[in-house]
């Protein structure tokens, strides 16, 4: 298994900080995924949750961010933003693997166009 280089931008640390203070148990993480849907073939889904055997695991400033097994080749090389605009706040994906993106940004096609995901 190779290692999963991932990069989480420091609005998405101070926002996952706040986040955390709200949940029940403070040893969760925010869980990433990619599962089949959206306009462009496959989307991203997130929440709070536990690292499951195989999942990749991130840790910075007392927050964990954790990428589902079957969702690694799809979100290697991404970066995870926090933003709260005009378009609306919430967590961004810039993945290099999507050679197409939808407009609302929560949905992708792959480099590789067959691939295909369950989380």
């Amino acid at each position: 298994m190779s290692h999963l280089m991932i990069q989480v931008t420091e609005p998405a640390i101070r926002q996952l900080q706040v986040m955390l203070r709200e949940q029940d148990d403070q040893t969760k993480g925010l869980r990433i995924f990619v599962e089949n849907g959206g306009c462009a073939g496959l989307q991203y889904g997130m929440g709070f949750g536990y690292a499951e055997a195989g999942d990749e695991v991130v840790e910075r400033d007392g927050v964990k961010v954790i990428i589902a097994e079957q969702s690694r080749q799809f979100l290697n090389g991404s970066t995870i933003d926090y933003s709260d605009d005009l378009a609306g706040a919430g967590f961004r994906i810039q993945n290099p693997n999507a050679v197409r993106s939808c407009g609302c940004g929560t949905s992708f096609e792959p480099g590789n166009a067959e691939a295909s995901t369950q989380h």
